[in-house]
């Protein structure tokens, strides 16, 4: 093996290393992603909300997740707040909620059943299974970022079959 050979050889590697890296997107440019995460990013955004649920479960366990606490980003954005002046307070408006989210608290037993063909119905994509199961794990969200008509819709629609519902 001649000197320049192996030179070439040890070369080669070290081009295909830099050949893999990628160059990072400049500012203020659409970041262009895998066709394997958009492939997933498609996948799971079809999901409905107890596939999500259970897709979470699932990767908590495969990744030894700890359960996060939901509340730990509401306090820190109530600890800033309390930090900012209070004219800055009194300038800005009332923030008026334009989401809802309705939540299952609580059921009749002797309609559970009626509930579950219910939240069927209303859930898209939910079989009697599922809908069993979800109703079983009350308290659960039935369904976000609502509209207030539609939240009060829904509401009435399950506290008719034995729920008991909040907004929030």
């Amino acid at each position: 093996m001649h000197y320049s050979s192996l030179s070439v050889q040890m070369a080669q590697p070290a081009v295909q290393n830099q050949a893999s890296l990628q160059i990072p997107q400049p500012d203020g440019e659409a970041k262009v992603y895998s066709l394997k995460i958009e492939k997933l990013v498609s996948d799971i955004s079809q999901l409905n909300l107890l596939e999500v649920s259970q897709l979470s479960d699932a990767l908590k366990k495969r990744l030894n997740l700890p359960d996060a606490p939901i509340m730990a980003m509401g306090s820190f954005a109530a600890g800033a707040a309390q930090a900012a002046p209070e004219e800055e307070e009194e300038m800005a408006p009332a923030k008026v909620q334009t989401s809802f989210t309705v939540k299952l608290t609580k059921f009749n037993e002797k309609q559970k059943v009626a509930l579950i063909k219910e939240v069927k119905n209303l859930i898209e994509g939910m079989n009697l299974v599922q809908a069993k199961k979800f109703v079983e794990s009350a308290p659960a969200i039935v369904k976000a970022d609502l509209s207030k008509d539609e939240a009060e819709k829904l509401k009435e629609a399950l506290v008719n079959v034995g729920a008991e519902v909040e907004i929030v």
